[in-house]
């Protein structure tokens, strides 16, 4: 697990101008994000009545909310650009996988400088696709939880009661979608290595074991800085605080890439 580690971290250290592509990719979905939920829930949070005083009032405020969610066209603009800004992404972030795996692929077997254009020309159809069949197989479970959840905060008499309601059903959720995520990845850099995606998908089924401990270590150590980063932030307060929040989005984005390219290396060794 340590060599592939180390690989990772090669093949990742040779693809900074990728990493500073994608951070600044999702800087830009960030900032489109913030700015939609603070002009739309922002609003309503600040009605909620949040306080132990005005638990009485939780009741109107939920029949308020599920009389103009059902009964008014109030969300029917809301929904439209969230609609579209999710077919965007949809259609984006496949381009930057497909090119991004292509030139680890790449720089791993030849060497000689990164091939990201390239791998999006030749890969992005097979990776687009999976990606597609990968967030379908992921939001398929919403059809039967997301019913429960709003019913649950429809009619949850408390904040206690509604997390420990939802708590199970996310949990299962969470699970299924980095088994998918697994899954997926590996037949993705099969079809972009040209291995072919089932035969690579039985090697991660075979290597499960190393394949998963290796991403949820990945996973952990970009968690566990996360932490530390923001423990500083609170500590530490000034300049330096800043400085550490406003470079952790990059830090992360370098942690994804180094993440996957030492799956890669785990799937692509003897």
């Amino acid at each position: 697990m340590r060599s592939h580690i180390a690989q990772g971290w090669r093949l990742a250290s040779r693809h900074m101008h990728l990493v500073l592509l994608l951070f600044l990719y999702q800087l830009l979905w960030g900032v489109v994000l913030y700015r939609l939920i603070d002009s739309t829930v922002a609003p309503l949070l600040r009605r909620f009545p949040g306080t132990p005083s005005s638990q009485h009032a939780l009741q109107p405020f939920m029949t308020e909310a599920q009389f103009h969610l059902f009964k008014t066209e109030l969300i029917t603009p809301y929904l439209w650009v969230i609609g579209g800004l999710f077919a965007a992404r949809m259609l984006i972030t496949p381009l930057f996988n497909a090119g991004l795996y292509y030139s680890l692929h790449h720089e791993m077997r030849d060497g000689g400088g990164t091939r990201f254009l390239e791998g999006i020309r030749r890969a992005w159809k097979p990776v687009m696709l999976l990606y597609w069949l990968e967030s379908a197989l992921v939001l398929a479970p919403a059809y039967w939880l997301l019913p429960k959840g709003l019913e649950l905060v429809l009619h949850s008499t408390s904040l206690a009661d509604l997390a420990t309601g939802i708590l199970l059903g996310a949990a299962c959720w969470l699970l299924w979608a980095g088994l998918l995520q697994l899954l997926f990845l590996a037949m993705q850099l099969g079809a972009v290595t040209g291995d072919g995606i089932f035969r690579t998908l039985g090697r991660a089924v075979s290597r499960f074991l190393s394949y998963a401990s290796l991403s949820l270590l990945m996973w952990g150590i970009g968690l566990l800085l996360g932490m530390a980063i923001s423990g500083l932030s609170v500590w530490i307060a000034g300049l330096i605080a800043l400085i550490l929040h406003q470079s952790f989005p990059l830090l992360r984005t370098l942690i994804k890439v180094w993440t996957v390219a030492s799956q890669y290396n785990c799937l692509q060794s003897k």
